[in-house]
């Protein structure tokens, strides 16, 4: 393990380790303080997270966007601090700590035992949420998780969700669409996060006016499976609670091939996603690239890497 590698997990450690022992509006005020001097440096997140929110809110000032990156930090920074304060929540508190409208569209589909997929974008805390379902509707669900470096931090990160009631496969691998897909065929709930491709065979899809690239994981699995894929999207307001949205089913059409099929539904979602994020656009934590012109060209056979 690298000096970098191991001051990271000792980061996120001490993040786990002291973050959940603090009274709550301390926690609140340091994590709008970290966030707040990230803003302030403007590295290279902080200015990606200002360029992404530029697609989403067209003809934004630039006072106007340097409003949303500082808001987006803060948001980001409480998806954080409520990470790491939620294995101390208790179970009742993880059952009113969330608000979904539409929820019936996911009681209805998982009372079928067709399965279900939900797909969510980085919107507000997903965890949260998933913390909701496996306590409110004792639900438990598998996910897909990036495998980190360093090993242990990812360990920290598979724990933690393990222990919040999910079960979570690695994306790397290449077994984890197998076992997703025995885990909707018996009549599970699978939650993805799907609004970034971390792989080369993603989707293209009109997003916010050009083209990005989407997981094609969520549709490949509801055609292949019967299950019921379901877009979520998620946000916070003044409010301690979060709030969310269950949308209807996304529907696999009736003709053409898998590819034609897989690029409708995920078309389906990243509208669903760009309806959430337009009303919330500073509780999308998308500090990446994520359209293909912003991405960095890859070196032709002929150039140098």
């Amino acid at each position: 393990m690298s000096a970098q590698e191991r001051l990271t997990d000792a980061l996120y450690g001490i993040g786990w380790g002291t973050v959940k022992k603090l009274p709550e509006p301390v926690a609140v005020r340091l994590g709008n303080m970290i966030a707040d001097a990230a803003w302030k440096r403007r590295g290279k997140s902080v200015r990606r997270l200002e360029s992404n929110y530029a697609r989403v809110v067209p003809g934004a000032s630039p006072e106007r966007l340097a409003e949303l990156s500082r808001a987006g930090m803060r948001s980001y920074l409480r998806y954080w601090m409520e990470s790491f304060r939620l294995p101390s929540y208790s179970a009742e508190r993880m059952k009113t700590g969330f608000d979904p409208k539409g929820v019936h569209h996911l009681t209805d589909a998982l009372a079928s035992d067709r399965g279900v997929v939900l797909a969510l974008p980085h919107l507000g805390n997903w965890d949260r949420a998933g913390a909701w379902v496996t306590t409110k509707l004792e639900t438990p669900f598998t996910t897909v998780a990036e495998r980190l470096k360093p090993e242990k931090l990812y360990d920290r990160f598979v724990a933690y969700r393990e222990g919040l009631g999910m079960e979570v496969l690695p994306h790397s691998g290449g077994s984890a669409f197998g076992t997703l897909a025995r885990r909707l065929r018996d009549g599970g709930l699978v939650c993805l996060v799907a609004d970034r491709d971390l792989s080369a065979s993603g989707v293209e899809v009109e997003f916010f006016g050009d083209t990005a690239r989407m997981p094609a994981g969520p549709a490949l699995l509801a055609q292949q499976t019967g299950a019921f894929l379901l877009p979520v999207t998620l946000w916070y307001d003044d409010s301690p609670v979060m709030q969310g949205r269950v949308h209807p089913p996304v529907e696999v059409p009736e003709a053409g091939t898998k590819a034609e099929k897989t690029s409708v539904m995920t078309q389906a979602l990243a509208d669903a996603f760009a309806s959430g994020i337009a009303e919330h656009p500073e509780d999308w934590h998308m500090l990446q690239r994520l359209w293909l012109a912003d991405l960095e060209p890859r070196p032709s056979d002929g150039d140098q890497p």
